[in-house]
């Protein structure tokens, strides 16, 4: 009878699930890492297991059948980064070898949308776009998500729905409110958008046509996201002298609305705004205190990106960019815009926050038909290269459209402050890019992730290691509500990064920018190695993340 329980006991202990347990191969251990999970704990030594895409157990994993083992000892295994501003994945339906840009600083994971985003679409922006001829046209982002994964990604990729791209494809570029008929179209537009799996709703209110949209507009597209558990996402309507009240005005949008807000690429520009830093973030923090859910996001560079007609009002696109920059070859105008820019701050005046000097405003990137020398140098620099007046050069490279550059307007005491505030996560606002077939980038293109590691972490020591980590990992999933990822737990997606804390490090420059990160050894998404030993594997395991309603 003794012998017969102890054959049932054993029989019934071999009928119970294992799930994650020993009885069943891993497809692969990470052993004798020193594991920084996300939540800002610090780091403990253990082994993980992945089999199937997702994390199946830490601990010690020595006895585990296992088809592959990667030696971990010396090296830190995090959650895979999230990017909060990501830009659009247009370059990875376009060129695959874009993902890299991205993978090689450690992200597993971009935000995309601004003002703009991928959809909706028309007939005319869609046409804008100039897509390849084998490449599916969309109007929707359930359309558009049927094109990438039949393209196949190298990262995984969550979509905003841009106010802007939405003004567009109802109203166009003209500066006029909607009407009652276009509004409750704006509304549809963007209940489907979340339908589709948007995470929120983002607006870019610094840029035409997004500028022309007032509170109360936004407010009422906020209210649709809202019944989607969505989220309300903004470049501000002003990132400098009125910081603070750009700032209420975002609250406001929460309150309203009952959305969560959060601030893309937080920021105090030009010198005589800098210290609003202190005040910005104490605004912020005030209103947290009072229930208000309101995070934002920073890059690690004192020069931002923007287009170079920036430097021009906005109100002067109200009939469109295609309207407005021939004029700019009336010799009257340009005298009476060059008067404005000189002397009127009552608008987000990029010339004042540069000092007033155009050998701060570094040019970047200009169209094919526009000489490649002028990148990498200077709107001064440019001016002497070209034998003319400065200012004739601003207004000739603006009518060109589509110039990029990178103005000096931050200081590093605003970044140090930012980053140990507990609601700023980390974004590089810059979207993938393949460095071989590209002219020129902001190094934030390339740099921003590995470095917050190696400039404020190691060097510097502005923040430890653990919050880092959980800036770049934890907070940001909570504030897209990627309740799977962002954190390392059995059951969690295995999307992972593992590196010498030692050896990681940006490598992009103002002068040299397109220059891949180095230091991340192994890259992992959905369970599958993006990243081995340092190379990349070529692997498209990344996918289309819905936001879970």
């Amino acid at each position: 009878m003794r012998r017969l329980a102890i054959l049932i006991l054993a029989l019934m202990l071999l009928a119970i699930p294992r799930g994650f347990a020993e009885s069943e191969a891993f497809d692969i251990v990470i052993s004798g890492a020193h594991v920084i999970d996300g939540s800002g704990n610090p780091w403990y030594a253990a082994d993980l297991g992945i089999r199937g895409g997702l994390i199946v157990e830490v601990g010690n994993l020595s006895k585990h059948a296992s088809t592959r083992v990667i030696d971990a000892r010396g090296m830190v295994l995090a959650p895979g980064f999230i990017d909060m501003m990501g830009g659009t994945t247009l370059p990875l339906l376009l060129d695959p070898l874009t993902a890299q840009s991205k993978l090689r600083q450690g992200v597993t994971t971009m935000m995309a949308g601004e003002g703009d985003s991928m959809a909706p679409q028309d007939e005319r922006t869609i046409k804008e776009l100039s897509l390849p001829g084998d490449i599916p046209h969309w109007t929707t982002f359930r359309e558009y998500d049927r094109v990438l994964d039949a393209k196949g990604i190298g990262i995984n990729v969550i979509h905003n729905v841009g106010a802007a791209q939405v003004r567009r494809v109802v109203i166009g570029d003209q500066d006029r409110a909607p009407t009652p008929e276009q509004l409750a179209k704006m509304k549809d537009i963007v209940a489907e958008a979340m339908q589709d799996g948007s995470v929120g709703l983002s607006t870019a209110l610094i840029y035409p046509p997004g500028t022309y949209a007032k509170t109360e507009e936004i407010i009422e597209l906020a209210k649709v996201a809202a019944e989607y558990n969505g989220v309300y996402f903004s470049h501000m309507r002003n990132e400098s002298a009125q910081l603070l009240e750009a700032i209420q005005e975002t609250i406001r949008i929460g309150e309203e609305a009952h959305i969560p807000v959060h601030i893309y690429h937080l920021k105090a520009a030009g010198q005589d705004n800098w210290p609003l830093m202190t005040r910005a973030l104490r605004l912020i923090q005030s209103a947290r205190d009072r229930g208000i859910d309101v995070t934002a996001d920073i890059y690690p560079y004192i020069r931002n990106g923007i287009g170079l007609g920036s430097f021009i009002h906005p109100k002067h696109y109200a009939n469109g960019a295609e309207a407005f920059l021939p004029t700019l070859s009336d010799p009257k105008i340009r005298s009476e815009l060059q008067k404005e820019i000189e002397t009127t701050t009552d608008w987000e005046n990029w010339y004042h926050h540069v000092g007033k000097n155009w050998d701060n405003v570094l040019v970047v990137q200009v169209p094919p038909k526009v000489d490649k020398r002028f990148e990498g140098k200077s709107v001064q620099e440019i001016a002497a290269l070209r034998k003319a007046d400065v200012w004739d050069t601003f207004f000739y490279l603006v009518q060109q459209g589509g110039v990029d550059v990178d103005p000096k307007s931050m200081n590093e005491e605003q970044k140090q402050q930012a980053l140990r505030a507990p609601f700023v996560s980390i974004g590089s606002d810059a979207e993938p890019m393949n460095p071989l077939i590209s002219t020129y980038a902001h190094p934030r293109t390339f740099g921003t992730f590995p470095r917050i590691l190696a400039k404020y972490v190691r060097e510097e020591e502005v923040i430890r290691l653990e919050t880092a980590i959980r800036e770049m990992t934890s907070l940001p999933a909570n504030q897209l509500h990627l309740w799977n990822r962002g954190r390392i737990a059995p059951g969690l997606a295995a999307d992972l990064v593992l590196f010498d804390p030692q050896k990681v490090a940006d490598t992009a420059t103002f002068e040299k920018p397109l220059s891949y990160s180095v230091g991340m050894e192994y890259v992992f998404i959905n369970g599958q190695l993006a990243i081995d030993k340092g190379q990349p594997t070529g692997n498209l395991a990344g996918q289309i993340v819905r936001a879970n309603r």
